[in-house]
């Protein structure tokens, strides 16, 4: 299901800026997609894979109030928050990069059941990253190994939801070990998966409660000041290739096809223009803004 999307082996010397940072890097990495460049700010998102109703109510709206901001998505393709946070990112028009637990081939892949959820990742420009071999299968230690890695591809990591010992945890330590800013979102005193939370903010972590307390910590600036049209001059050949298509609006299938190049390019251009301003998808078709 995944093959199409061939495994690139990224090593040391070509890591992004922040996974070099870190004291105990992996040898490799393992890639299927693209990553973004490092004019993107990342932003981790964890919480517990038994989630509530507001859990994910404060997930989606969270990241949806960031569509139009050059904001990655790290998770890491898990049951619960982590497919809430990728979804959310696909349904914003956000690009989202995946870290599982396991190796990224079609039989290895954890959750077995997100396999589709990994196709939609790359077919709108994401990434799937993994330190771990193709055929690797997932166990308990890989994990907590994988949390470093999104911990360290990030400039903040968010903690939606998660128990007073729960794994999702491990992330937001390692993101304090990292010199990363540690973001959580509070919530009711009568439920478990806010005590995780709870601890973080008395330990120091920024409280969320709106998407413009993300994106103020993240260094950008609030919409009012943030220009959503850099203008034509600083796309590429490609991007003013879809510019031009564009005189009148078209279905994404029609453009792709149009565009004649893959898919997962193709969404990744499309997904910067997005950013820039430039265009915007409504009912069912892409049109110049």
């Amino acid at each position: 299901m995944l093959m199409e999307y061939p495994t690139f082996t990224l090593e040391r010397e070509n890591f992004p800026d922040l996974l070099s940072q870190i004291p105990d890097p992996p040898r490799r990495l393992y890639v299927k997609g693209s990553i973004p460049d490092e004019n993107f700010k990342f932003l981790t998102v964890v919480g517990s894979r038994k989630y509530t109703n507001y859990g994910k109510d404060a997930c989606e709206k969270l990241i949806c109030g960031l569509r139009s901001y050059p904001i990655v998505i790290v998770s890491g393709l898990a049951l619960g928050m982590d497919a809430i946070a990728h979804r959310s990112a696909l349904d914003t028009g956000l690009l989202t990069l995946a870290f599982p637990g396991s190796g990224l081939g079609d039989k290895a892949l954890y959750p077995r059941s997100h396999l589709g959820l990994a196709r939609e990742i790359l077919d709108n420009g994401g990434a799937l990253i993994s330190e771990f071999e193709e055929t690797f299968i997932a166990t308990p230690y890989s994990f907590p190994q994988r949390n470093r890695l999104m911990a360290a591809m990030s400039h903040a990591v968010l903690v939606v939801e998660a128990e007073e010992k729960s794994g999702t945890l491990i992330t937001s330590k390692f993101a304090t070990e990292y010199n990363r800013d540690v973001l959580t979102v509070p919530g009711s005193i009568f439920s478990s998966t806010s005590a995780g939370p709870h601890m973080l903010i008395r330990l120091g972590a920024t409280p969320v409660t709106r998407s413009e307390d993300i994106i103020e910590q993240l260094g950008l600036a609030p919409k009012s000041q943030h220009s959503m049209n850099f203008g034509y001059d600083d796309c590429s050949a490609d991007e003013k290739r879809i510019i031009e298509l564009l005189k009148s609006p078209l279905p994404r299938d029609e453009l792709i096809t149009a565009l004649g190049m893959s898919t997962g390019k193709a969404n990744t251009l499309l997904s910067v223009l997005e950013i820039k301003g430039i265009i915007t998808e409504t009912m069912g078709e892409i049109r110049l803004k």
